[in-house]
């Protein structure tokens, strides 16, 4: 039978059709069975004909079938044995990442009276993506791993060793030891391409069952917030993963791999139907990154950023409230020196369209270091055009604000402000500064109590916040706070400094 490479509308019009004449056909349930004495076998009582009647449905019946032979050898199993130690309280149950992510493997349920070496086993799957034995998977399938196994779908196995790790991405490269060539490869698809309502298929080895394959669609595209990685642009799917499928292949009914099985959303451990997959637009460039270095370099703008919800677009007369607000710019960032400021709206990067705050953090990362990139901005209304020259990422520790220590009561010369947004604020003392190691011309009104109920406390203000702005006014002084907070005015865009990070909030009458 000839191969196909996708599925045809038509099959499915078909299935229904035969599907419906069948039924139509059929005795009824109440009609009376007719006996004969001489039975002829089954198959020769259905009329001549049906089978040939319908040579779409024949076809239809092999097409995922074809496709499943075609990709099952590109997908492998993997196996890992790692160190751990067990502590005091109990032993070593190996599933602590059970319900996020699949690294499935089981330690030994005995009391330990004292900390020693356990070795845990590990189970998840990976693609081959180079026909010499590279094979991606996910950053926790083999973090840590001592040993390295590789099982391919003819049975044969392999030593591999890593090649580098992302956790960021919870992307990796492992490679075969062994000298092989030949190997079947996974074409990478364009993963910006997917639909929602597209048909997918996962495969990969669930529970150690191997070559695995489900269906399902992509039930969702650019899920991000679930605290799985720091980039996160995963696609949600519903063919069914469960642990054990990590690192396996997520494709499209061209047989293209468009994503990297990560992790699942369950209440139970198993799978619920909500599966997530890093875009394979994602995961090539990590790929590469780890292939020419063994790391990942990624671009740095010097930002903290959020989403434009319905209230801030409201105050910021945004429509459509689409875009990355900048809560703050860090001192001789990228983007202060490129003439971004806080309270912007980047709108794209070199010409591409931004909806959300994930969009630029992952734009901005897939920038190459030393690149100079055009971004457009709204600010206070009007759109500019800004070139930023992007660094290289690094981790960087800030200073956080952290007022209220002991000398700050004695410090505090005025009398705290209070108003109908129910927020009582003081400026910031000297000792203050000091304490969060700001400089002395560091300006802000520290927040000292919030009144229970009011507008305040209904957009989650804490005592601490430092209110470094009010309807873009400056908060210098308490002459500053008071000429904003008492004023007959029904919103109040407040920037506000907590901890370590900047962010913008809405007060509403």
């Amino acid at each position: 039978m000839k191969k196909r490479s996708h599925l045809s509308p038509i099959y499915f019009a078909v299935l229904g059709a035969v599907l419906f004449t069948c039924s139509a056909g059929s005795t009824t349930p109440n009609a009376p069975t007719q006996v004969k004495e001489n039975r002829q076998p089954i198959q020769q009582q259905i009329p001549q004909g049906t089978r040939a009647a319908t040579p779409q449905l024949e076809a239809f019946r092999y097409e995922l079938a074809d496709l499943a032979d075609r990709l099952i050898p590109t997908v492998v199993n993997i196996q890992t044995e790692a160190t751990v130690k067990v502590n005091n309280f109990g032993g070593f149950r190996g599933d602590d990442f059970f319900e996020y992510f699949f690294n499935f493997g089981f330690g030994n349920p005995r009391q330990q009276q004292k900390p020693r070496e356990h070795k845990k086993q590990g189970q998840g799957s990976g693609v081959i993506v180079s026909s010499s034995g590279q094979i991606l998977t996910n950053n926790h399938v083999v973090a840590g791993a001592d040993q390295i196994t590789v099982t391919l779908a003819d049975k044969r196995e392999f030593k591999a060793k890593i090649v580098g790790t992302d956790s960021l991405t919870d992307v990796a490269v492992i490679q075969i030891e062994s000298e092989v060539k030949e190997l079947p490869v996974a074409a990478l698809g364009n993963s910006d391409a997917l639909r929602v309502g597209e048909w997918v298929i996962a495969i990969g080895n669930p529970f150690g069952l191997s070559q695995t394959v489900t269906k399902g669609i992509v039930s969702a595209k650019d899920v991000h917030g679930r605290g799985l990685a720091t980039y996160e642009n995963f696609i949600q799917t519903d063919a069914a993963i469960n642990p054990g499928n990590s690192g396996g292949g997520l494709f499209n009914l061209s047989g293209e791999l468009v994503g990297i099985n990560s992790a699942i959303f369950t209440r139970s451990g198993g799978f619920q139907g909500i599966g997530f997959a890093i875009p394979t637009n994602l995961v090539t460039n990590v790929m590469n990154d780890l292939l020419a270095d063994g790391k990942v370099s990624r671009g740095w703008l010097g930002v903290n950023i959020q989403d434009i919800n319905p209230s801030l677009a409201k105050a910021l007369n945004l429509n459509p409230a689409k875009g990355a607000l900048i809560a703050e710019v860090f001192n001789n960032s990228p983007a202060a020196k490129g003439g971004i400021k806080a309270g912007d709206v980047v709108r794209s990067i070199n010409g591409k369209i931004l909806e959300n705050a994930n969009d630029l953090r992952n734009t901005v990362a897939a920038l190459r270091p030393g690149e100079s990139a055009e971004f457009e901005v709204l600010r206070d209304g009007k759109k500019m055009k800004l070139k930023v020259t992007i660094a290289l990422r690094e981790e960087n520790n800030l200073a956080g604000i952290m007022p209220g220590t002991k000398s700050d009561k004695n410090e505090q010369k005025q009398t705290p402000a209070k108003n109908k947004w129910g927020v009582e604020a003081a400026e910031l003392t000297k000792a203050q500064k000091q304490a969060a190691g700001l400089a002395e011309s560091f300006n802000g009104m520290v927040i000292t109590s919030i009144e229970d109920k009011s507008p305040a406390d209904k957009a989650t203000l804490k005592k601490g916040d430092i209110i470094l702005t009010a309807n873009n006014r400056p908060m210098v002084s308490l002459k500053d706070f008071n000429a904003v907070f008492d004023a007959n005015s029904k919103t109040l865009l407040l920037l506000i400094r907590r901890s370590e990070s900047q962010f913008f909030t809405v007060l509403e009458e």
